[in-house]
């Protein structure tokens, strides 16, 4: 395995992205976020790539942020907090910037910042007994990345209110039924399923395939930054109180949290 935190190669016009942070669940540290950003800009430099498929290594797909390094990004002394707190995001929002399909390969664990990853993506393959959600309340966090836009767009708002608002964490199998994916295998079922996809894709012609994505996200009028921006805002508030202090204590700690609304 290359010690490069994301790994791209080229196969049959499909571009694959993995990250590469197994020990650390994949998550969004510095070092992945922009090898992350570089990936993607080899995609969008590459006119013969059809499709692109978006996994990881090990156990995770990805678990979000890392509690042990930043929250944000940026130099305090020439940034605002919410551009922090926005830069964290913009590595993962530059795939909605992909002009071909993306297809996410969820080999795993699908939790916070890595939910937000999957939701980016236009086709979501999942493993069947990986876990996903969006645990932000459990942790004293606002969510990021859109998600409370993306979210409701693809699960509903009355379902998408209840996993943001329990924090509760789900299987694969039930990630499926309510559509947060298209399809849900076996563990060592979904990269290759993805890559089927992929494939089927690529054997079209490109042009329309292309096309129709674009017409498809303006027809919603999709528009993900902005949501993502406003919600920089109300997480740097929640940066600051105590609650967020307890919540990342009891993850580190295994332990259920004890919040006070501080």
């Amino acid at each position: 395995m290359s010690d490069q935190a994301v790994l791209y190669h080229v196969e049959d016009a499909i571009g694959v992205i993995t990250l590469n942070r197994p020990d650390n669940r994949n998550g969004m540290t510095p070092e992945l976020l922009d090898a992350f950003a570089a990936a993607v800009s080899r995609v969008r430099e590459d006119p013969d790539l059809r499709c692109v498929v978006i996994t990881g290594s090990g156990s995770c797909f990805c678990s979000g942020a890392d509690f042990k390094a930043t929250l944000q990004r940026g130099d305090d002394h020439h940034t605002l907090p919410h551009e922090r707190s926005f830069a964290m995001y913009e590595p993962f929002l530059s795939v909605l910037d992909i002009e071909v399909p993306v297809i996410g390969a969820l080999n795993g664990h699908t939790v916070g910042g890595g939910l937000g990853l999957a939701l980016m993506c236009d086709i979501r393959i999942g493993n069947l007994e990986a876990k996903f959600g969006g645990n932000f309340a459990r942790l004293g966090l606002h969510s990021g990345l859109g998600i409370t836009y993306l979210l409701p767009r693809v699960v509903g708002i009355s379902r998408a209110a209840e996993l943001l608002f329990t924090a509760r964490i789900f299987l694969g199998e039930e990630a499926l039924r309510m559509g947060l994916v298209s399809e849900a295998v076996e563990p060592d079922r979904v990269l290759p399923r993805a890559m089927e996809v992929a494939r089927e894709i690529a054997a079209n012609a490109p042009i329309p395939v292309r096309m129709m994505k674009r017409s498809m996200y303006r027809a919603i009028d999709f528009d993900v930054r902005g949501p993502a921006w406003d919600e920089a805002f109300a997480q740097v508030i929640t940066i600051g109180t105590e609650d967020l202090k307890e919540g990342i204590s009891a993850l580190l700690e295994k332990r259920p949290p004890k919040f006070k609304g501080e």
